[in-house]
């Protein structure tokens, strides 16, 4: 390959487009949907609370804290996740760019989607160990080894990690993530599959069927990866007492030993604990995005004059 061509993968309008477009498909779906992953996350992180249905859940946080706690954490949790799509659909498409020439298939996707997953993971943790955290100040636990914690805002909780608990701290639950890579990468797989074949023939895809592939594709990565995206929440949070031991082995013990005592407590069910207000928030949010980002993209694409080029 060329090096004008590798540049022109790496540089351009189309990838840039791919990547604003993939950013604000998730940053809107996100907020609609934003109270249901509050639901998620408290039952993922708070042992002692009951597993109930989202609904249920949501009331009961409504009515203990306020309407508005339903949404506590959305600006870095937005922050964080406009940046981590931005990385991950630029990458992906410099990928795709770079290793499709001609037609693209089921393996070159996973293989896209893995790589993307672990730029991502290694760039952006920093910012979800922070945004986790402010999701949960001011939460009523039910488990009483959890404590308050008290940030100011985004930079004071960089600033309070940093100092208190060191910078490594930041990238807590990074082997879970990079694990969990496989959670996009399949889903992306699953999605440009199907929406290759929902286009033979040049066949114009429309809105709903967008809407229903991307919620297949999340759903099937979701429900495969969900214990560790439970082990994910944990470390992030900052509570957990681990043994001490760092790098590597030590922060594959603290996984398996969360794993192992999640189902130690309450059985294999344990580990999918939060599993119904995660697939309602995450399958109904990747659903919305993909459609925004469609719409986005060929919206941009026909305003500058170019022809998206698929490459089924």
């Amino acid at each position: 390959m060329s090096e004008s061509s590798g540049s022109v993968g790496l540089l351009s309008y189309e990838t840039l487009v791919h990547a604003v477009a993939g950013a604000m498909g998730s940053v809107t779906a996100m907020t609609v949907f934003f109270p249901l992953d509050t639901a998620r996350i408290r039952l993922q992180v708070d042992e002692s609370r009951k597993s109930q249905s989202t609904p249920v859940i949501l009331a009961e946080i409504a009515k203990e804290e306020g309407i508005s706690s339903l949404y506590r954490g959305w600006f870095p949790v937005i922050s964080s996740l406009c940046c981590s799509n931005f990385v991950y659909f630029y990458t992906f498409n410099t990928l795709k760019r770079v290793m499709v020439s001609d037609r693209s298939k089921p393996g070159k996707d996973l293989l896209m989607g893995f790589i993307s997953g672990a730029v991502n993971v290694l760039l952006t943790t920093p910012m979800w160990v922070v945004n986790t955290r402010l999701k949960l100040q001011g939460a009523k636990f039910r488990n009483e080894d959890l404590h308050q914690t008290h940030y100011k805002g985004i930079f004071d909780a960089f600033s309070q990690i940093i100092s208190s608990e060191g910078v490594g701290t930041l990238w807590n639950g990074t082997l879970p993530s990079l694990v969990l890579v496989f959670n996009p990468a399949v889903q992306f797989m699953f999605y440009e599959a199907m929406k290759r074949r929902a286009g033979r023939g040049g066949r114009r895809i429309s809105s709903f069927e967008i809407f229903f592939i991307g919620a297949i594709a999340k759903a099937v990565a979701t429900s495969a990866t969900y214990p560790l995206q439970t082990v994910q929440a944990i470390l992030r949070f900052g509570q957990f007492k681990s043994d001490g031991k760092g790098g590597l082995v030590g922060s594959l013990k603290n996984v398996l030993s969360l794993l192992m005592d999640r189902i130690k407590r309450h059985g294999l069910l344990g580990l999918y604990k939060g599993l119904e207000a995660k697939l309602l928030q995450t399958v109904l949010t990747a659903a919305l995005m993909f459609v925004v980002y469609e719409k986005i993209t060929a919206a941009t694409f026909k305003l500058m004059g170019l022809q998206k080029k698929v490459k089924l």
